[in-house]
């Protein structure tokens, strides 16, 4: 090999069969380090690495490398007002009903102008207990999962708008906190019926979305 050649002034030797120097062993034709590349014709995706399809409830759908938020072809659908009410209902009579007649039967004396028994003060505290214990096991299962009794009757869901996650505990807490605006007037709790995204005012302040499926 001549130091005069203007393709080699160097007089380096070429490596048969390897000509952009890889590392030994790698297989020919695969750049990047012997990462998997995507097939030609096919925009590569994340340097190569198997990319897992977008999933509907532990992030919107996936289209073209974007998420495909809510109420948009291909994302989720809002959840309209009835069903929100329909779930509201389901779980407000979870709660409330067990613990209205464990409260009325402890209240019975009372009604026969006898003074209130041990039994009966336990039986009002057990009713206390149960709402209570509900109330947080509906709050820690929509933080989990997005669910609560009532929404997956009615196969609703709450997610946060941003990235279509689950709350968590913290957040769904606070969202039910939040629910107090709503209560002004209760109109809070009509305003999903002509908001474009459906939302309450709790969820705007928490920046959640309640969708269908």
């Amino acid at each position: 090999m001549s130091y005069g050649d203007p393709n080699n002034p160097y007089g380096q030797q070429p490596q048969q069969g390897n000509p952009y120097g890889q590392p030994q062993g790698q297989p020919q034709g695969q750049p990047g380090y012997g990462y998997p590349q995507a097939p030609q014709g096919v925009p590569p995706q994340g340097y190569g690495y198997p990319q897992q399809p977008g999933q509907p409830y532990g992030g919107y759908p996936q289209q073209g490398g974007y998420g495909v938020g809510p109420g948009q072809p291909g994302g989720p659908q809002l959840a309209h007002w009835g069903l929100r009410v329909g779930a509201a209902l389901i779980d407000g009579l979870i709660i409330t009903v067990p613990y209205l007649l464990v409260f009325l039967f402890a209240l019975a004396p009372l009604d026969a102008g006898e003074s209130p028994s041990g039994g009966a003060t336990l039986l009002m505290l057990v009713a206390f207990i149960y709402a209570f214990a509900m109330g947080i096991y509906q709050i820690y299962q929509e933080g989990k999962t997005g669910q609560t009794i009532g929404k997956k009757a009615v196969n609703i869901r709450t997610l946060k708008e941003l990235d279509g996650q689950t709350m968590g505990f913290g957040l769904a807490f606070g969202r039910k906190l939040c629910h107090v605006v709503d209560g002004f007037c209760y109109i809070g709790y009509l305003w999903p019926i002509w908001d474009a995204k459906k939302q309450t005012f709790a969820d705007k302040i928490c920046s959640t979305l309640v969708i269908r499926g």
